[in-house]
């Protein structure tokens, strides 16, 4: 009779002991993705010795890359922070999103946040813009989109009741998610009407672009400044978005303040979306996969989804961005290509798994 207390206590102390452990596994999730970043570096078509590496790195911590492998560095190095902000902020922005409408299979693209800024960017190529006109292009153009679909789905954010687990097919959300379906095709036919009048000298830029590629990019302020404060305020909501993943009237009942935690998550994941796709164009599927298997690996809780798919995101597309660059060298592939080609399977396959466990 003894035993039998400590028998029903072990779930117990062993979700504390996971969650002790928790923290050291993120960290070592950190360091691996650090280390994916300075092994982007290396690689390349042009290799970079490994006995240069500690000079190199030197002269670019003092600010005067002096050496050929230097340059390379800081040139690798500052795509591979693009690539690893851009994943980070679509995968953040996909947990998000799927807390927002409840369903985990939600995209961050779905709001057509992504089509809105692809309107912009195309807009000042069309025109033959700088680079920085089309990065304002393109970040207006996101930013119109949300001010847009809010004004559109004001009351959807704000009266939204569902009851169970369900998403959209029992109502939920279905206001925002069917007004950014719409928005997204309007978009998407303005893209099409800008590609079909585009000069053949713009055109292949442009079509690299809508693909995603982060060809030219380097380092930018901007998007790790958006996706620390938007990690940070989403840890800090992260108790309440737990108890809204259960159930939105259990939610209210516990002191939620269920319209602010969606007006909160539909603000941040807009504007991840939109930086994401300012520094790398519109890629595919990293807020779509990345986020469902952090979730498979670590659980539902989203104090530690929330940071895990962060890392995992950022991690991915940098692995995905050093395959681009160097499968054909020294040709570049974008990189939309190879996250589209390695997610659509995985996707397939989780999908498959959920439709298992659900039987």
């Amino acid at each position: 009779m003894t035993r039998l207390p400590a028998r029903q206590n072990l779930p117990t102390r062993q979700r504390a002991r996971s969650r002790r452990a928790m923290p050291a596994l993120l960290g070592a999730c950190a360091l691996l993705a650090l280390l994916v970043v300075l092994g982007a570096g290396l690689v390349g078509s042009v290799p970079v010795p490994l006995h240069e590496v500690p000079m190199a790195l030197g002269s670019l911590v003092a600010g005067s890359p002096d050496s050929m492998a230097a340059t390379l560095l800081d040139l690798r190095l500052g795509r591979a922070s693009s690539a690893f902000v851009t994943g980070a902020a679509l995968a953040l922005a996909g947990v998000m999103m799927q807390a927002l409408v409840r369903n985990p299979l939600a995209d961050p693209y779905v709001l057509g946040v992504s089509a809105g800024a692809a309107v912009g960017a195309l807009a000042a190529l069309l025109f033959g813009a700088a680079l920085w006109a089309v990065d304002l292009g393109a970040f207006g153009g996101a930013i119109a989109v949300s001010l847009l679909l809010y004004l559109l789905a004001r009351r959807d954010l704000s009266g939204m009741r569902g009851g169970g687990r369900a998403g959209v097919s029992t109502g939920e959300s279905g206001v925002l998610l069917l007004t950014g379906v719409v928005l997204a095709s309007a978009c998407m036919a303005l893209v099409t009407l800008m590609l079909s009048v585009a000069p053949e000298s713009r055109l292949r830029g442009m079509v690299f672009w809508m693909i995603g590629d982060l060809a030219g990019t380097s380092w930018r302020l901007l998007p790790w400044v958006v996706l620390g404060s938007a990690l940070l305020l989403g840890l800090r909501r992260a108790r309440a978005l737990n108890v809204m993943a259960l159930h939105t009237d259990a939610a209210v009942t516990l002191g939620v303040d269920v319209v602010a935690q969606r007006r909160f998550l539909f603000v941040c994941s807009g504007l991840l979306t939109a930086c994401a796709v300012t520094t790398g164009g519109s890629i595919g599927f990293v807020g779509l996969v990345v986020p469902h298997a952090c979730r498979h690996a670590f659980g539902p809780d989203h104090r530690i989804l929330l940071p895990a798919a962060a890392l995992a995101g950022g991690s991915f597309l940098v692995l995905a961005d050093t395959l681009a660059r160097t499968v054909l060298a020294p040709q570049q592939l974008p990189v939309g290509v190879l996250t589209s080609l390695i997610g659509v399977p995985v996707f397939l396959f989780q999908l498959h798994q959920l439709h298992l466990r659900r039987r």
